[in-house]
């Protein structure tokens, strides 16, 4: 990282991103240029869970090659100077690498969905069984990250 200074080292606040944040930017590989993708998703103990539709160019991608980068951001703002050069951003976010699986068990979908629905407000869910057989979630298995800062966080 060149600025050492908004680097954030501190597992408390790297955990607020983390499990606070609301979307996560998915980089995969693709020829000749990477595919983004913002999706929903949910934080656990190193692990990011998504749900997703059940076919599309994001799955055919990821078959081919499950390494991928991802960034989350969380509560982001521009900060207004009075002329264009003084403009900045206030930001906190996780920048990283890992291993997306398509998950088939219907015990680890469970724990998937249910965190994707606590990360966005919801602790105690019912699943339809027809629905869950279909349901499909990747997780992605954090490798290696970096977390940064800028502006005021007093």
């Amino acid at each position: 990282m060149r600025r050492k200074e908004r680097e954030i080292k501190d597992a408390v606040i790297i955990h607020q991103i983390l499990s606070q944040s609301s979307i996560c930017r998915l980089a995969i590989h693709d020829e000749p240029f990477p595919y983004i993708v913002p999706m929903n998703y949910g934080y656990v103990d190193g692990t990011i869970y998504f749900h997703c539709a059940t076919e599309g160019r994001k799955l055919d991608l990821l078959k081919k090659n499950n390494k991928v980068g991802f960034e989350i951001e969380y509560d982001s703002e521009v900060l207004k100077g009075a002329v264009s050069c003084q403009w900045t951003t206030r930001y906190r976010s996780v920048i990283g690498t890992g291993e997306v699986d398509i998950i088939d068990d219907i015990e680890t979908k469970t724990l998937g969905l249910d965190t994707i629905m606590k990360q966005h407000g919801k602790a105690d869910n019912e699943y339809i069984p027809g629905a869950m057989a279909k349901a499909l979630v990747l997780r992605l298995k954090i490798k290696s990250f970096t977390a940064k800062q800028a502006g005021d966080w007093a």
